[in-house]
């Protein structure tokens, strides 16, 4: 599973907001709600988000190994 926890510490670190994004960069706020949720995104908002925040991939996202629905 693809989580996106490290998302919210790395625009925190840059001083980057979720509305910011929205207003000024132009993600899609539906975008973010995924991202919020660690649902399926497109690539293109992650090679934007590494754009807008000057970071890799990682600073954003990490594999968790498992399933989340064999609990």
């Amino acid at each position: 599973m693809i989580v996106y926890d490290r998302l919210w510490e790395t625009m925190k670190k840059k001083g980057i907001s979720q509305y910011a994004l929205i207003k000024d960069y132009h993600i899609n706020e539906a975008q973010l709600h995924r991202l919020r949720k660690n649902k399926v995104i497109k690539t293109i908002t992650l090679d934007r988000l590494c754009e807008i925040l000057d970071c890799e991939v990682e600073d954003i996202c990490q594999h968790i190994k498992g399933n989340p629905n064999e609990a």
